[in-house]
């Protein structure tokens, strides 16, 4: 059962699930803060590069399936046109209302 972003309980988080679906870089970039980082599969990565080649240059998009640790963790259902649809999980750190890191990789 796929958990519609508008139902997610955290709003930064939401807000991010919201932009990537659209596909509004510009959304995205808001909600993280000017330093945030990230890593894909435990391995820390350029966020601007990665976010261009995962999410919106091959049009990525999250269903989330499930939510814990107060809407901080996600898992959901990532697609995109270069790898097709994956099981993921998210992490996020939230610090005053902007994602300052995120962690995925598959679930």
């Amino acid at each position: 059962m796929t958990i519609a972003p508008a139902k997610l309980t955290d709003p930064t988080v939401r807000a991010f699930v919201t932009a990537v679906n659209a596909g509004d870089r510009e959304a995205f970039f808001r909600v993280l803060t000017p330093d945030a980082t990230m890593s894909d599969d435990g391995s820390d990565r350029d966020l601007d590069e990665w976010v261009d080649r995962e999410i919106f240059g091959p049009k990525g998009r999250m269903d989330v399936q499930s939510e814990s640790s107060g809407g901080h963790a996600l898992v959901a259902n990532f697609t995109n046109e270069t790898w097709g649809e994956m099981r993921t999980a998210w992490r996020f750190t939230v610090d005053g209302g902007r994602i300052s890191r995120f962690e995925t990789g598959q679930a």
